[in-house]
């Protein structure tokens, strides 16, 4: 069955969306990290922004 147009919403902004580079590029410039350890990041955690935010402060310290 396909999607119901009626019901539109907004980004989901709790996730990264890791398949955008912007988006892994904006997140690993927000951390002061690098792309690959943003990637890494992803990859390990998921793309749950409040995990991730949380695993890139460890990373930084």
């Amino acid at each position: 069955m396909a999607d119901n147009k009626a019901k539109r919403g907004g980004a989901d902004r709790r996730t990264v969306a890791a398949g955008e580079g912007y988006e892994v590029s904006y997140f690993a410039r927000k951390h002061g990290i690098s792309r690959n350890q943003a990637e890494t990041l992803i990859q390990r955690v998921g793309n749950d922004r409040e995990k991730l935010n949380a695993a890139a402060q460890k990373l930084k310290a």
